[in-house]
């Protein structure tokens, strides 16, 4: 699994082998009755490339590319979304490659399609929560962001967490925090800091994360 960026977009790839042949697993990446066990959402997908993706939670979609029972992408609103099956041994071994703009979130997402595949495979799910956290981590998403110059700088993390508005507001501290709509798992929290100097950006790209993880901490110890 990882987490790149191709022209401005976030795109996430991740893999799981499955225990059934691609010509086994290929209706349930396109059937709606298939679909509906396992996808986000339910979805009816018309089978051609340009044909129209109607999602149950809302929003229309294209297919942008198809070859049964290789190959299926399609958009979701602004995101996108492209199903890869090859066989592997008995089995068979799914890619995916979601391209969206909220990099922010993919933790979040890799948690939602980690336990979806784990649903598709008839195998339990971890616990979304220690998931999110996992991914955090393996895709970088603690990170700071830096822009500017040493003479006139900006610091900031923005952190999707697992925890709704009501309980993160519980638990800030005296740090200018943004509280922030999320990916609907969860609140989101935003920390920012300006200033000049080289001393003082580098302190702050120390600083800020650590706020944020003690933050996460802080959350957890108050479930």
């Amino acid at each position: 699994m990882n987490l790149t960026t191709t022209d401005g977009r976030s795109v996430l790839r991740m893999e799981r082998r499955l225990a059934h042949p691609p010509e086994r697993v290929w209706p349930a990446l396109t059937e709606p009755g298939r679909l509906a066990t396992w996808f986000p959402s339910g979805a009816t997908i018309e089978p051609r490339v340009g044909g129209k993706v109607v999602f149950g939670f809302g929003g229309d979609g294209v297919v942008t590319d198809l070859d049964p029972p290789r190959l299926i992408a399609f958009t979701w609103e602004a995101d996108h979304l492209r199903f890869e099956l090859r066989p592997d041994g008995d089995g068979s071994v799914l890619l995916l490659v979601h391209s969206f703009d909220d990099r922010a979130g993919a933790a979040s997402f890799a948690a939602g399609w980690d336990t979806c595949f784990a649903v598709l495979d008839g195998t339990d799910p971890l616990d979304h929560r220690v998931l999110h956290e996992r991914y955090v981590e393996e895709l970088g998403l603690s990170e700071p962001t830096v822009a500017g110059t040493a003479e006139a700088w900006e610091v900031h993390v923005e952190r999707q967490l697992v925890h709704p508005a009501d309980e993160v507001r519980a638990v800030l501290d005296g740090e200018p925090w943004e509280l922030l709509d999320g990916t609907g798992h969860g609140a989101r929290v935003r920390l920012v800091r300006t200033g000049s100097g080289a001393a003082e950006r580098d302190r702050a790209v120390r600083e800020l994360p650590e706020a944020v993880t003690a933050l996460v901490d802080r959350l957890a110890g108050a479930r």
